[in-house]
């Protein structure tokens, strides 16, 4: 909801809101990292926390550079946005060995590029285009939070009994 929230904001002319959307987008990050913490322990809660904030930074400066028709800065930061993908994925990988670092990369880089097509829609005022990409990236975004989840409840299953 937050990244939809700030490409919105993002490309949006005249919005006052951007600064404060992408802080609160950020936070989400330190909530995730948070999270696991009680299951993977503070220093990779840590660490995955910054690894999702290099994630959304990198997203927030590919927006800027979009709306901005820089189009060799776009496919230089996309490329660093995939080499974070490729690196969060090999984090949860090493932590759980229920999730496999190639499954993570195919589910991580839909997301890119469904957020991908949130933003070109919405550059290009194709709203119809911007629902679709947003009602595809919120059903894929749970099924990585189901599949992670699943993965943690395997690795962890004394953690989830009652």
């Amino acid at each position: 909801m937050w990244t939809r929230n700030y490409i919105t904001s993002a490309t949006t002319a005249g919005s006052e809101d951007q600064k404060q959307v992408l802080a609160r987008l950020l936070k989400n990050q330190e909530d995730i990292g948070n999270a696991v913490k009680p299951v993977y322990g503070e220093k990779a809660g840590n660490k995955l926390t910054e690894l999702l904030k290099e994630h959304i930074i990198l997203v927030g400066k590919i927006v800027d550079a979009a709306k901005t028709g820089k189009k060799a800065l776009v496919n230089q930061l996309n490329k660093e946005w995939y080499r974070n993908a490729d690196d969060i994925a090999a984090f949860l990988s090493h932590a759980n060995p229920y999730l496999k670092k190639e499954d993570l990369k195919k589910l991580l880089y839909m997301h890119l590029k469904l957020v991908t097509n949130d933003l070109s829609a919405s550059l290009a005022k194709d709203w119809e285009a911007r629902i679709g990409a947003i009602d595809e990236g919120v059903s894929h975004i749970i099924l990585m939070a189901d599949t992670i989840s699943t993965g943690v409840v395997k690795q962890f299953p004394q953690k989830f009994t009652q």
